[in-house]
């Protein structure tokens, strides 16, 4: 009975003084005799944790697992080199071509170089990060973060809009975001005011750059494809 069984970890894990359960929360969700029920409901790290709570053989290849990924982020964080190695893998795995992983590959570097200048800058919450992020994107593309998914037809909240840009959308991202961490870091930017500021400068650097390309080429760069798309060609 997976309800009493529930009942009893929930309990147990009370009395260890886990918090996991305290944490989880109830929605109303649909029932199987039809109705909306409260029904309790966990994020992915929750999960996790409950699942290594879990007294059971049939629990272990799912605690291996994860014994595994944590091993793995060990070493990333001690080489990072090596971090790099499996995300060029992911992606070759997904069907990405050699010239675009590159460029997602320094992208992702570049991104990180603009993270860690915003954290030493007052710029600490996840909130704060997608406000300046979107106003590259708004000053390099006319579109914000929320605006361009939209565009490329991305509809669930964990698609990387990064995944599915094209070459010169990688491209014109990374100069934008290149140009305000040194604009950042030359203007001596502080809060997310000063920040947000720096950040229409180098994601405006990056647009007009875009336009003056567009101009020349006669068509716009910024693309509906997407890696799904991509991938239904294929399968044809």
């Amino acid at each position: 009975d997976p309800t009493a069984y529930w009942r009893k970890l929930k309990q147990r894990l009370k009395e260890e003084g886990d918090e996991t359960v305290t944490n989880c929360h109830a929605l109303k969700l649909m029932a199987p005799d039809g109705k909306m029920r409260l029904t309790d409901v966990a994020n992915t790290k929750q999960l996790f944790r409950l699942i290594q709570s879990i007294p059971s053989k049939k629990a272990e290849p799912f605690k291996k697992w994860l014994a595994q990924v944590g091993y793995e982020r060990i070493e990333e964080i001690e080489n990072p080199e090596i971090g790099q190695d499996r995300i060029k893998k992911y992606y070759e795995l997904k069907g990405y071509p050699k010239d675009w992983i590159d460029k997602r590959l320094r992208g992702i570097a570049i991104r990180q170089e603009l993270t860690d200048e915003w954290k030493n800058r007052e710029i600490n919450t996840e909130n704060e990060f997608a406000i300046l992020t979107s106003q590259i994107s708004k000053a390099t593309f006319g579109k914000t973060i929320g605006e361009y998914k939209e565009f490329k037809q991305l509809q669930k909240k964990n698609q990387n809009l990064r995944d599915h840009m094209t070459d010169l959308e990688l491209i014109f991202t990374m100069l934008g975001e290149k140009s305000t961490t040194e604009i950042t870091k030359e203007s001596d930017s502080q809060g997310l005011d000063e920040c947000k500021d720096s950040a229409n400068k180098g994601g405006s650097i990056a647009g007009r750059a875009r336009k003056d390309l567009e101009k020349n080429i006669k068509k716009s760069i910024i693309s509906r494809e997407n890696h799904l798309s991509e991938n239904k060609k294929l399968d044809k």
